[in-house]
């Protein structure tokens, strides 16, 4: 058994690459663009506060299956032609920054109204005030939730073989399905999961402790 799965070590990889690509640019994606729909929540300007307010809501409860399923069946129809990687990337990438702009969010409540006051004192307008005072705090704050979108994202990409992306999950079921080892494959792709959800967890720990001491 242990054999089998050496025999396919190669694929594994190919797998674990996959994965660990989508999830890392989805990730990013998802704070870049979390970040910009928080800014939009606090804008003082109200179309902005409307569609942050939209967008939150529509994909923070619009279940990711569904959401590929538009991105990679729909769009080609309105002559918007994404690869199936980009096309995971993108409905990961939505999800996550609905979920990042709400940590962003509660993160920017707990900012001390005098640093806030102080800063527009200085002269800086709203944009230098949510980039230069707001969201660096927010974001010390916020570390263990922004890991928590990690996971989640990560463990969202397993959704990625329905469309056929080789992934750590596709790649067992395909492993699976040529030596018949049962729900042996799935326990070491669970493992694989495992491993990256705890080391990111260790690492946003170690992180906040050091922006802990910053602060």
């Amino acid at each position: 058994m242990l054999g089998a799965l050496w025999d396919y070590r190669d694929i594994w990889w190919s797998g674990l690459t996959t994965t660990a690509l989508l999830t890392a640019i989805s990730f990013i994606g998802a704070i870049v663009l979390g970040t910009i729909i928080a800014a939009f929540r606090i804008s003082p300007i109200t179309p902005l506060r409307v569609v942050g307010l939209i967008f939150v809501e529509v994909f923070r409860n619009v279940p990711l299956m569904s959401l590929i399923i538009v991105v990679v069946y729909a769009l080609p129809e309105i002559e918007i032609l994404l690869g199936y990687n980009e096309s995971i990337i993108l409905a990961m990438t939505l999800v996550g920054a609905s979920f990042v702009c709400e940590a962003l969010r509660t993160g920017v409540n707990g900012v001390d109204r005098g640093q806030i006051e102080a800063a527009r004192s200085l002269g800086l307008g709203f944009s230098g005030v949510v980039g230069q005072v707001v969201m660096p705090q927010a974001f010390r704050s916020k570390v263990q939730p922004l890991v928590t979108v990690f996971i989640g994202i990560l463990l969202s990409s397993s959704l990625a073989g329905v469309v056929g992306v080789l992934d750590l999950t596709a790649v067992a079921d395909y492993i699976n399905n040529r030596q018949a080892l049962g729900l042996v494959t799935f326990v070491v792709a669970a493992a694989f999961y495992i491993a990256i959800a705890l080391s990111a967890g260790a690492i946003g720990d170690r992180l906040e402790r050091r922006l802990r001491v910053l602060r």
